[in-house]
């Protein structure tokens, strides 16, 4: 049941990214960001057993995150990919602040949820704190070198257009793999033995990679849908 949920989480991850680009335009990519960003940050605190690995829950919502950038820097240029990335950090920085006081108020006799809201958020100051710092540095990194591997193919190909899935997947293969090691190792670093840490870092990077691989063609279906708005 895991792997067939991981699944349907990736569809509904990337299938989201579409419908908000194609309802809602480039700011339906900025609200998909925030909203990957901040269920992504409660999924990640389960640690799960699917496809024969263990590894945290909440890579497919992280990848939808780097989906919706690389399709802010196809469509729209590297100004509104920076934006997106802007958008992420600053919701990750509010879900910290506000869950860092969900846990401190004081219930009333009568509250039941008191005790699974702190059980849930307690432990998740580090948890954000790693994970806002792994997002700042891969998204950062993810948009330099999606427009780096750009430049590097239009000089190559002579087309602005062509390689997409070349600049998509090694942009996004390299950043998160930035983005899994500093935060399963800010995170997690004395919580899990440093053989479990590495292991649970292998194999959630394994699961990137595949979201890696399987988000170009929804980029590719993201370009289409720009270039029809813009010729409707």
């Amino acid at each position: 049941m895991n792997e067939l949920f991981l699944i349907i989480t990736l569809l509904v991850s990337f299938g989201g990214t579409i419908a908000f680009l194609k309802i809602f335009g480039k700011g339906g990519l900025f609200a998909w960001i925030g909203i990957c960003t901040v269920l992504a940050n409660i999924e990640v605190t389960v640690l799960i057993r699917a496809f024969g690995m263990d590894q945290t829950l909440g890579n497919t919502l992280f990848a939808a995150t780097f989906l919706a950038t690389d399709i802010l820097s196809e469509v729209y240029g590297k100004k509104e990919a920076t934006k997106g990335v802007l958008a992420g950090i600053l919701t990750s920085v509010t879900f910290i602040l506000l869950s860092f006081m969900w846990v401190r108020y004081i219930p009333a006799e009568g509250d039941w949820s008191n005790e699974f809201v702190k059980g849930l958020f307690s432990n998740t100051p580090r948890m954000l704190f790693s994970s806002l710092i792994a997002y700042v540095i891969s998204e950062s990194v993810d948009v330099f070198l999606y427009h780096a591997w750009w430049n590097l193919t239009e000089k190559k190909t002579g087309s602005h257009t062509k390689m997409l899935w070349f600049r998509n997947n090694f942009s996004t293969l390299i950043s998160q793999f930035v983005n899994i090691v500093i935060f399963n190792f800010g995170a997690f670093l004395g919580i899990y033995s440093f053989k479990e840490l590495t292991a649970i870092t292998a194999s959630c990077y394994v699961i990137y990679i595949a979201t890696s691989l399987l988000d170009t063609p929804f980029v590719y279906i993201a370009r289409k849908i720009a270039e029809k708005s813009k010729l409707d």
